[in-house]
C-alpha cells in the first residue's frame, strides 16, 4: 500500500474559504488559495494595482548560535558575511555535491548569531534535515527552529502597494529599501513579527509575517484600503514572465535530469565566485572551467502562435536539430501571448533567434530572449 499523502492547510484556510470564497488546491504539499476571481484578472491586478498573496506555505526557519555565519557559508553559494543587520542577503542557492540545486532560499540577517531563512514549500522538510546533517558533520553550534506553523505570511505586491499602506496609516513602509526589513512593528494596531520590502513578482511590494489571528485583521484592512486577493496560480504566471525559477521545473537535485547550477543563469548575485568552502563548490567550478551544455533562456511565442501554450518537457528544434526542452510555460496576460522558460543547447542560445517548439506533434515558432520577458520592472528604493 502507498503511504497516505498528507496535505497541510494554510494557516489562513478558514479566512480564504469562508470570507473570500477562494478556490483551494494543492501546491507543494499545502492546500492554498489557487484562484479567487480568475487567473488573468488576478495577474493584471499585481502588474497594475495591488494584490495580496497568502504565502504561508513557504518555510520560515530561524537559526541561532555562535556558528550561524560559518554554517550558512557552508550551505550557500553567496557570501552572506556581507549582509548587514536587518537586511536580506538576496536569493542564494543550496547545492548538493553534484552542483545541482537543492533549493533557492532567502536568508535574513537579524544579527551575526540570529538569522531567518525562507525555504520553498516542497523542500522545507528536506532542507531541515540537510541543515541538521551539516551542523552535525561540522560541529557547528547552531540551533534550528521551524517557525512555519507559528507565523502566517502574506505578500502584498503591485505598483499601488505603497498607496494602500498609506491609506492604512502605515506609510512608514515606504522608508524600507528593497530587501530591507523591520521587526516587531504594528500595522492597524496588530503586531507583526517582520515586514520586508520584497516579493517574487517583479513588482514593488512587501512581505509580512504575523501570528494568524493578527494576519487576518491585517488582511481585512488591506482589502478595505483597496488591495485585492490573488491566488497561487497567478503567482506562477508572474514568475515565468520575470524569469524566476521554480523547483521541479528549472532545477532539481538529480544530475541525470537537470543541468548544474551554472546553467540556471540565476543572476541577482546568487553565486559568489570569490567565495570558497561551500557544498558543491568543486563540481560547480569544474563546470565553470569546462563549460556547460545547457543554459536557461526565455521564449516568447510569435504573435501568430500566441495561444500555443508551452509546457514542461516540450522539445525545442532549430533547423530540425534537437536544441533543448521547455521547463515552464504560460499565457502572459501582460504580453497577450504564450511565454516560457527553457534549457537550450549553448550552441544555439542566441538571443533574438527563433526556435521551434513541438506541441502535440506540431511545431510553433518563438523567439529566444533574455529575462525578464516583460518591459523594465520597477524602479524601487
Amino acid at each position: 500500500m502507498c503511504a497516505e499523502h498528507k496535505v497541510i492547510k494554510t494557516l489562513l484556510w478558514d479566512f480564504h474559504v469562508k470570507e473570500l470564497n477562494a478556490s483551494m488546491g494543492e501546491f507543494g504539499g499545502w492546500e492554498v488559495p489557487m484562484i479567487y476571481t480568475g487567473i488573468m484578472k488576478e495577474h493584471m491586478i499585481v502588474r497594475t494595482d495591488c494584490g495580496i498573496f497568502d504565502v504561508s506555505h513557504m518555510g520560515r526557519i530561524k537559526v541561532t548560535g555562535p556558528d550561524v555565519i560559518p554554517f550558512l557559508q557552508k550551505i550557500y553559494t553567496k557570501d552572506i558575511s556581507k549582509t548587514k543587520d536587518y537586511w536580506m542577503s538576496g536569493p542564494t542557492l543550496a547545492l548538493n555535491e553534484h552542483a545541482r540545486v537543492k533549493d533557492d532560499e532567502m536568508p535574513y540577517k537579524i544579527s551575526d548569531e540570529e538569522w531567518l531563512i525562507i525555504a520553498n514549500a516542497p523542500y522545507r522538510e528536506k532542507m531541515l534535515k540537510h541543515y541538521d546533517k551539516v551542523i552535525k558533520e561540522n560541529g557547528f553550534k547552531v540551533k534550528v527552529e521551524d517557525l512555519t506553523f507559528k507565523l502566517a505570511m502574506i505578500a502584498v505586491q503591485g505598483p499601488k502597494t505603497v498607496e494602500v499602506f498609506e491609506k492604512m496609516g502605515a506609510g512608514w513602509v515606504d522608508d524600507l529599501h528593497t530587501l530591507q526589513f523591520r521587526m516587531n512593528e504594528e500595522i492597524v494596531g496588530k503586531k507583526v513579527f517582520l515586514i520586508s520590502r520584497s516579493g517574487w513578482t517583479g513588482e514593488d511590494g512587501f512581505e509580512i509575517w504575523a501570528e494568524p489571528k493578527a494576519m487576518v485583521e491585517i488582511y481585512r484592512a488591506l482589502l478595505k484600503a483597496g488591495a485585492k486577493p490573488v491566488g497561487t496560480v497567478c503567482r506562477d504566471t508572474l514568475r515565468i514572465e520575470m524569469g524566476f525559477v521554480l523547483g521541479g521545473h528549472e532545477y532539481e537535485e538529480d544530475p541525470t535530469k537537470f543541468p548544474p547550477a551554472n546553467s540556471l543563469r540565476y543572476g541577482m548575485g546568487a553565486i559568489d565566485w570569490d567565495k570558497h568552502g561551500f557544498i558543491g563548490e568543486e563540481a560547480l567550478r569544474a563546470y565553470r572551467r569546462e563549460g556547460v551544455r545547457w543554459i536557461r533562456v526565455g521564449i516568447r511565442m510569435r504573435k501568430k502562435h500566441a495561444r500555443a501554450i508551452l509546457r514542461f518537457g516540450y522539445p525545442l528544434y532549430i533547423e530540425d536539430q534537437y536544441a533543448g526542452w521547455v521547463t515552464s510555460g504560460t499565457y502572459s496576460p501582460y504580453l497577450k501571448r504564450s511565454v516560457g522558460q527553457a534549457y537550450i543547447d549553448a550552441r544555439y542560445a542566441i538571443f533574438g533567434d527563433f526556435v521551434e517548439v513541438e506541441i502535440r506533434g506540431k511545431r510553433y515558432e518563438g523567439r529566444i530572449l533574455d529575462f525578464p520577458l516583460i518591459p523594465g520592472r520597477p524602479v524601487v528604493k
